[in-house]
């Protein structure tokens, strides 16, 4: 796998299917090196940052998508989410006493969430746990379910790095007008052999041409510009600026008066604000400056 994350869609122009390759390198890595989780979460992560981007280009939209999980293991909660088909962020929240061995997600839910910049907020809701419903199965089936889309979805992921591979066939009006492709079983049935023979050291070591040329290497395909993806945080001084004022000023003042300083950790990428006493007496007299104008 090349140092540079991104994600590819192609186009079988034979069959009605699409599809879209994923690999991650460098976002797991940094997402990773900035906790300490236990090995079995790790990959769990990863897959959650590989399915993130893949969904969020499928979809071609300008926004976040974002992928939660509240379960019933040790894992609490666990979330990833790509930000204009580009940016990327995730954790997980766990108990303290995790046990690699015990069960991670338990029973749960997860939520997909589509917040674009313009348009409506849109959020899905299916069960997910740590025997049948993988998270693989579990996108399939929303997809089956709320688009009446067939897909299939691989996902790879280990302590440092993650990838995936999606194939969905596509609705014959959303077909080239000009192409006369048949939507039929026979072709998804012979690219979901394919595809199934994908190994993690292919998608891990090789290029995306050529892991796609590798599988379907006797299928005539369209492959669009790859996009690039990497680790990024929203965080801000401003954003946690606004977090204290949403305390009110008599607490933020009161509790900077106890501790001389108020601090706030991003949880995704640990990054540190410290508000001193003047700091948060600005920040007030900003607010009510900006609710005269």
């Amino acid at each position: 796998m090349t140092e540079l994350d991104h994600t590819t869609r192609f186009l079988f122009t034979d069959s009605a299917v699409r599809g879209e390759i994923t690999q991650l390198n460098r976002s797991v890595s940094e997402v990773l090196s900035k906790h300490h989780y236990p090995s079995a979460i790790q990959p769990l992560l990863g897959q959650f940052m590989a399915a993130a981007a893949m969904l969020s280009d499928t979809l071609k939209f300008d926004g976040t998508l974002s992928l939660q999980v509240r379960g019933s293991g040790q894992v609490r909660t666990l979330m990833a989410e790509c930000r204009d088909n580009r940016a990327l962020r995730a954790l997980a929240q766990y108990n303290d006493d995790f046990d690699d061995s015990g069960p991670i997600l338990g029973e749960g839910q997860m939520a997909i969430t589509i917040e674009p910049k313009q348009g409506h907020r849109y959020q899905g809701v299916v069960a997910i746990n740590d025997t049948d419903l993988g998270l693989a199965q579990v996108l399939e089936g929303y997809f089956q379910q709320s688009e009446q889309i067939r897909t299939r979805i691989w996902l790879f992921a280990d302590g440092h790095k993650a990838a995936g591979l999606m194939l969905q066939a596509m609705p014959q009006s959303a077909s080239d007008s000009s192409l006369d492709i048949p939507d039929d079983d026979e072709n998804w049935s012979r690219l979901m052999l394919l595809a199934s023979t994908l190994k993690a050291e292919e998608i891990f070591g090789l290029d995306a041409q050529t892991v796609l040329h590798r599988l379907f290497h006797e299928e005539t395909a369209r492959f669009y510009p790859p996009r690039p993806l990497a680790f990024e945080c929203t965080c801000s001084v401003g954003r946690s600026g606004n977090a204290i004022i949403t305390l009110g000023a008599p607490e933020a003042l009161a509790l900077v008066a106890e501790l001389g300083h108020i601090d706030i950790d991003c949880q995704f990428c640990h990054e540190r604000y410290i508000f001193k006493a003047d700091d948060v007496r600005q920040l007030f007299s900003a607010s009510v400056d900006d609710s005269l104008n």
